[in-house]
């Protein structure tokens, strides 16, 4: 691995204001946790009640498409959909691996529907949508990983509404370069490819450490490709600092521009429990120390998920190429 910048001990000084306290309740290398039950504040959100969450409920649903904003139980749904925004899932709606932090379904998915991509372009013309987030779950039972269904997607879009910034959140393919390379020849505005956790954590979600060399070379691969590259962490499982500092050596190092951090949330008794909530002064901590390692720019708080503020993330890597 390469060595960290100048400025990884200030990073690490800087992240010495989180409160020792709360601090020293976090796992070390991710053990046992205890489970916490009540939820602070600034993570409760309204029920959607706007007019304009309730069509975007009802294209979704007229075109029998799925979106990461249901499957995995956002949060934010009704702030996106109140917003006319969606991330459309493909390739089915079951994920073939059982990583722990998700709330995706999980087991043995049918054939993938060869009119998804059209459906999926149709809603997104439908909705006017100038950034479009198409992301899936995992086939590994595909030969390609369903890499060319999201090639079929982007080409669908780009027919039938032009001028639509398309942004993929794809799997690792298992690592396998030609299904990234057939995904990157479709020209997505950005590549974004989510490392989810740091790497002594991957057995806490159920995924083989090597998985964590094997995402960083994807983003590496796509930002040798000339690819705009984002990717996506969640804090609260139990990390070290030294360890979130590390990751985010780790994906400048593969050339990662673009960064969402966010809050772990448990899907459920069965899934690892949250080892702590960070506030969200401390996702601005975060925030800027992550920016100090280099990226282009970070969208950080309790409730970010992965295509949370896509489109100005999108804007601003392109204000600043």
């Amino acid at each position: 691995m390469t060595s960290p910048p100048s400025h990884f001990g200030r990073a690490e000084e800087s992240i010495g204001l989180v409160n020792t306290t709360a601090r020293e309740s976090q796992i070390q290398g991710g053990g046992d946790a205890p489970r916490t039950t009540r939820k602070p504040e600034w993570l409760k959100v309204r029920l959607p009640s706007e007019a304009e969450y309730f069509r975007v409920s009802g294209i979704v649903k007229e075109g029998r498409l799925h979106t990461i904003c249901q499957s995995a139980r956002c949060p934010n749904v009704g702030e996106c959909w109140a917003r006319r925004t969606a991330t459309f899932l493909i390739l089915g709606d079951t994920c073939t691996r059982a990583c722990g932090f998700c709330a995706v379904k999980k087991g043995a998915p049918a054939p993938p529907d060869p009119d998804e991509p059209g459906r999926v372009a149709a809603a997104v013309k439908t909705l006017g949508l100038g950034y479009a987030v198409i992301t899936s779950v995992t086939r590994d039972d595909l030969a390609d990983g369903g890499a060319s269904i999201f090639v079929r997607t982007i080409a669908a879009v780009r027919a039938a509404s032009p001028r639509t910034k398309v942004e993929v959140l794809i799997p690792d393919f298992q690592g396998d370069l030609e299904a990234l390379d057939a995904v990157l020849a479709a020209r997505p505005d950005v590549l974004n490819h989510n490392l989810e956790t740091t790497e002594a954590l991957y057995p806490r979600i159920h995924r083989p450490e090597a998985g964590y060399r094997r995402s960083l070379a994807v983003l590496a691969a796509a930002g040798k490709k000339g690819a705009v590259t984002k990717s996506g962490l969640m804090i609260g499982l139990g990390e070290r600092e030294e360890d979130v500092l590390r990751t985010l050596s780790d994906l400048r190092a593969a050339g990662c521009g673009l960064l969402t951090l966010g809050q772990y949330l448990s899907p459920g008794p069965a899934n690892p429990p949250v080892a702590r909530y960070y506030s969200p002064k401390e996702f601005e901590q975060w925030k800027a120390i992550a920016m100090d390692f280099g990226f282009t720019d970070v969208v950080a708080g309790p409730l970010v998920r992965s295509s949370y503020g896509a489109e100005r993330l999108y804007l601003s890597a392109a204000g600043k190429a």
